[in-house]
């Protein structure tokens, strides 16, 4: 196999190359994920041989990643079948492209919670896919970075276990830079079809991990998602 070029993506395909010329990219043009990749090659605990179970998942999830967020036309995805895909966070109903989109996509649909809202330290009802966008690119500037730690089962249904992790040195919201490494971890079920096109996704995660990580204060004894992770409200918000 040839070495990548310039126009050509280590981790992620459908993002360069002829079959993209047309496709509409959110911030107008295809991203650079140079940044992140290096994060992902010196802090990744696993390093799966290539052609591997585990490498073909990681990369494919990469590829679903970078299409979610930055793909505008539903039919330009390309590793998922738009007219039967459905996704899911914590066991919530399933909700097709178009309600994923009404949500505010992007990472708005990883922190849905049944909270109540003096208690959302961040409250994605009340933002949009570009703001969210804004705000988590602000806080990690080289990124959050993903990894598949393990993989339980190969397709049709593809279950494994990821991390995403990134050091906090920009602010997030009201909330100051720590520099501090931040960590999250979850189980995911990919269901493909004869294709390998995605038709069903689920995530299980605790987007508690992520933002009590993003929203420390210190001396305040109030109980919210700005607290540490032993708060008690972080360990329900699914």
């Amino acid at each position: 196999m040839a070495s990548p070029s310039f126009n050509e993506d280590k981790y992620r395909s459908y993002l360069h190359g002829e079959e993209e010329k047309n496709t509409k990219w959110r911030f107008g043009s295809a991203p650079n994920y140079d940044v992140v990749d290096k994060l992902f090659e010196e802090g990744r605990t696993k390093v799966w041989p290539p052609g591997s179970l585990e490498e073909k998942v990681q990369n494919l999830v990469k590829t679903w990643e970078m299409e979610m967020f930055h793909k505008t036309c539903f039919e330009d995805y390309k590793s998922v079948d738009p007219n039967n895909y459905t996704f899911s966070l914590n066991g919530r109903k399933p909700i097709t492209l178009e309600e994923k989109r009404k949500l505010g996509g992007g990472y708005n649909s990883f922190m849905q919670t049944s909270l109540p809202e003096k208690y959302r330290g961040y409250n994605p009802a009340e933002e949009t896919v570009e703001s969210s966008h804004i705000a988590f690119t602000k806080a990690f500037p080289r990124g959050f970075a993903l990894e598949v730690v393990h993989v339980y089962s190969g397709p049709p249904v593809i279950v494994y276990k990821f991390r995403h992790w990134g050091y906090m040195e920009g602010s997030f919201k009201s909330h100051a830079p720590t520099g501090d490494l931040v960590e999250l971890y979850g189980i995911a079920i990919f269901e493909v079809d004869e294709q390998m096109k995605i038709v069903k996704v689920e995530f299980f995660l605790d987007r508690g991990e992520l933002l009590g990580g993003l929203m420390k204060l210190k001396g305040d004894s109030s109980c919210g998602e700005e607290e540490a992770l032993s708060c008690p409200f972080l360990r329900s918000t699914g």
